[in-house]
């Protein structure tokens, strides 16, 4: 007996002795890798062991924490999140800086389930307070409450399998694809007329460019719906952990290709709603801004859709944007002048020097303004020739805008005859007056003429006036209409301009005329020639507003 009691306690002694040894090699929490791998290795079906998976979680009741680890591991196979160890932490003093700083923490997936994470509590790792907390309202969204009782519900046919897959599981595969396209054709309607009646209150716009803007919006809006309710329902149908970690990775891919197609036509919509604010304004520099803040957005949009997309197969994007923001400070210093060109473009938006059909003089480049861009402005000359204008130099020399100037000033000599008579002098005086206040593009409050001397060869007659449109092709048929107007008061005055020349007098012969002209003085007859021009004037011009009204 006594043998036999020594040879059963040694047996009992070696059997705890493995089993403490294995417990101390397998049951592992020093690190958030360790504790990943005990709880996840302990609930596979081949080293089932909930009880050392429990170990994972402190402060509850054995029975509790075995509830919760269950709980954990279904979620993450139900979304399809495989922990891949190589890249799980092995360190046990980690922090992640990123999300946490003040305590050692270690998310495994921060973008697609950050209420799971592990902490370290002492000298090892557990589930964190928050995961233990909400692992049961977790649990109850991926998995509803009404999954279990339709298991309970389906008959023995139904478990039949083909291709691995249980009958069920096609069955409710098919109904669910059927429940989402209906869900996005009824969404696409619901959403394109909230859409349409938010444009139509903001803008009061009836552009049938809105509607196409608007059907494009809501198309991807309503798949986003239909995509998140297969999100919602699949794991509930239990296939493996492969064949969600594919298929949530296909949705994951899904989502972000079509939230990226939202947010570009969400640009464009903006875009368009800007577009209309600015066609209310004066200010053309505004009109131009738009396309550049369109194509700004629609860049900085696809940039971060490609980063989250990246992201999803596991790649760290915070490493690529430290690589891209060392390259681009490389780049930075290789390109200077677009760097300039950039912040002169900046300048110009902010300053607003100009605006676009602006007249301005800018260094030895002088014509109209037709176009602001990323690095240069364009800038058309009398002769039609286009200049570009690094927008770096533009910020930098001064500008003379003439499209800010109020009027157009336009002065000019007209010289007459030294033998014209006083008489006619004034009259011509006058009559020029008489053509300006009745010129419509003239301001009659604001003008000069005057005989101011004597020249080499005429008696000067000074003109100034102020034209009242800015645009440079009006000024110039002012000027022509301005003109006319005093070539024919000159001829019906019997008014002769003067042009550089030489006088020689020599005695007149017998029964030769001299070659002096003969000026009529007679008060009426100037008076009637004055009235006959102005009234030609006045007819050629309500003429000449007719065409515009009819055109």
């Amino acid at each position: 007996m006594r043998k036999l009691f020594w040879l059963l306690f040694l047996v009992s002694f070696i059997s705890n002795a493995q089993n403490a040894q294995k417990d101390s090699v397998i049951v592992d929490l020093k690190n958030p890798n360790t504790t990943l791998y005990t709880h996840l290795y302990f609930l596979q079906p081949d080293s089932y062991e909930p009880k050392k998976a429990a170990k994972t979680i402190l402060g509850l009741t054995e029975k509790e924490a075995i509830k919760k680890a269950i709980r954990i591991k279904k979620v993450l196979d139900g979304k399809g999140l495989y922990v891949d160890f190589t890249k799980v932490p092995t360190d046990a003093n980690f922090k992640d800086t990123i999300r946490y700083s003040s305590y050692d923490r270690y998310t495994p997936f921060p973008q697609r389930m950050p209420e799971i994470s592990v902490e370290k509590i002492g000298e090892k790792w557990y589930y964190s307070s928050e995961t233990v907390q909400k692992i049961d309202a977790l649990y109850s969204s991926v998995f509803p409450w009404y999954v279990q009782k339709i298991q309970d519900a389906i008959p023995e046919f139904g478990h039949k399998k083909i291709l691995n897959v249980e009958y069920w599981q096609l069955f409710s595969v098919v109904v669910f694809i059927l429940i989402a396209i209906i869900l996005f054709y009824i969404f696409r309607k619901v959403t394109y007329v909230l859409l349409h009646k938010i444009q139509q209150k903001l803008t009061k716009n009836t552009d049938i460019t809105f509607d196409q803007s608007l059907k494009k919006l809501a198309r991807p809006l309503s798949l986003l719906i239909a995509i998140k309710f297969i999100d919602s329902v699949f794991p509930s149908l239990y296939f493996s952990l492969e064949t969600n970690t594919w298929v949530f990775l296909f949705i994951d891919i899904a989502e972000v290709v079509f939230w990226t197609y939202v947010l570009i036509n969400l640009v464009h919509v903006l875009m368009k709603f800007y577009s209309v604010f600015t066609e209310k304004t004066h200010n053309r520099l505004d009109d131009q801004l738009s396309p550049i803040l369109h194509n700004f957005f629609v860049g900085l949009v696809i940039v971060v859709g490609v980063l989250r997309l990246i992201a999803l197969f596991g790649v760290d994007t915070t490493t690529i944007l430290a690589g891209a923001t060392i390259g681009g400070l490389a780049v930075a210093l290789a390109s200077q002048d677009t760097v300039k060109n950039l912040i002169g473009t900046i300048m110009i938006f902010l300053d607003k020097p100009f605006h676009i059909e602006d007249w301005i003089e800018a260094g030895e480049v002088v014509g109209t303004v037709e176009k602001v861009g990323f690095r240069s402005t364009s800038v058309r000359a009398a002769d039609t020739s286009v200049y570009q204008i690094p927008n770096s130099k533009l910020s930098e020399i001064v500008i003379n805008n003439k499209g800010l100037r109020l009027f157009r000033r336009y002065n000019t000599n007209l010289g007459l005859r030294y033998d014209t008579p006083p008489e006619l002098i004034e009259a011509f005086v006058k009559g020029v007056r008489e053509i300006i206040i009745a010129h419509p593009e003239t301001r009659s409050d604001s003008y000069n003429v005057e005989f101011t001397g004597f020249g080499d060869s005429a008696l000067l007659v000074m003109v100034n006036v102020y034209f009242k449109s800015l645009t440079w092709g009006i000024e110039q048929s002012s000027k022509h209409r301005l003109h006319i107007a005093i070539v024919k008061l000159a001829k019906e005055l019997g008014v002769d301009f003067a042009f550089p020349s030489t006088t020689v007098t020599i005695e007149n012969f017998p029964e030769k005329e001299g070659m002096n002209p003969k000026y009529n003085i007679d008060k009426e007859r100037i008076s009637g020639a004055i009235t006959k021009v102005l009234e030609e004037f006045k007819i050629e011009d309500s003429s000449l507003e007719t065409k515009r009204d009819n055109a």
